[in-house]
């Protein structure tokens, strides 16, 4: 092997995947460094993500973490000193790779869910907010610790907690620096659920597997809608749905509609508030 193959190689590793029944487990690969997100690990993480998003096999991505974190936030050495040491550019381009993943996974084409199985600091808020659905362990470590080594929570940390958590929470969580347990980042806002450590693999498995039955068209134009909205008046909330689901009708949501509408009516097969209907059947 080459030196240049090793290279590449190591850059390959910092990201590890499977798929399993429509389900790809997307784990940070760097547990020696808990995870922290280094430039090589930003850029295999965006080639990863964009391999899995429109491949027909994945249904649902989940991300999650080797070892014992989640992700400690950005690589002290690799993603700050090493970048700073070569100049603006290279600090330019180093956030634009870390950035991009993020931004890519706010606007991801398949539900996502970020399953937290331990540490999530600092520039870990980033893809944290980007997924759909979070679920933590509840002892897992959740900190924006930036102020205490003279800082503040850069890369996006902030407007995470603003966005998520009550102003007063976000406020003190920021400017203290104090650690939040899973269960106290779910009570705050910042996780959708937290469960404990030996459940939380299940729990994800039983999310991923009932976002899997639905139909793709209905769950992509929705998490969009809810993800615009946060920015909009009411009114204009609501001409957005509106044009939202015209557009669903003329991008498979007719079908889907059509079809559940029969489930429902005719066969009585299924009920709305109880469950999905079969997608199986629907007529592309």
């Amino acid at each position: 092997m080459t030196e240049q193959q090793k290279i590449e190689r190591a850059e390959e590793d910092t990201v590890a995947y499977t798929i399993e029944d429509g389900i790809a487990w997307v784990k940070f690969n760097r547990p020696e460094k808990r995870n922290c997100m280094s430039p090589k690990l930003n850029r295999q993480m965006g080639r990863v993500i964009a391999d899995l998003e429109f491949r027909e096999d994945v249904k649902v991505l989940v991300l999650t973490g080797e070892g014992d974190a989640w992700s400690a936030g950005m690589d002290l050495k690799e993603y700050f000193r090493e970048t700073e040491a070569e100049g603006l550019w290279s600090i330019r381009k180093a956030q634009r790779e870390a950035y991009s993943w993020w931004e890519r996974l706010r606007w991801y084409e398949k539900p996502t869910i970020a399953m937290i199985n331990g540490w999530c600091f600092g520039g870990g808020y980033g893809p944290l907010f980007a997924c759909d659905i979070a679920i933590a362990a509840e002892d897992a470590q959740f900190g924006l610790s930036e102020i205490n080594w003279g800082i503040l929570p850069g890369g996006g940390a902030s407007k995470v907690a603003a966005d998520l958590m009550p102003l007063r929470k976000a406020m003190y969580h920021a400017m203290m620096g104090e650690n939040l347990t899973g269960k106290q980042a779910e009570e705050q806002g910042l996780v959708t659920e937290a469960v404990p450590a030996e459940k939380l693999h299940a729990r994800v498995l039983e999310i991923a597997q009932a976002l899997s039955k639905k139909d793709g068209h209905a769950l992509r134009a929705t998490k969009w809608a809810v993800r615009r909205m946060t920015e909009m008046t009411y009114d204009n909330a609501e001409d957005y749905l509106i044009r939202a689901q015209e557009a669903l009708h003329n991008f498979g949501g007719v079908e889907a509609r059509k079809e559940a509408t029969r489930q429902f009516l005719d066969e009585k097969s299924f009920k709305p508030g109880l469950g999905t209907f079969d997608t199986s059947k629907i007529k592309r």
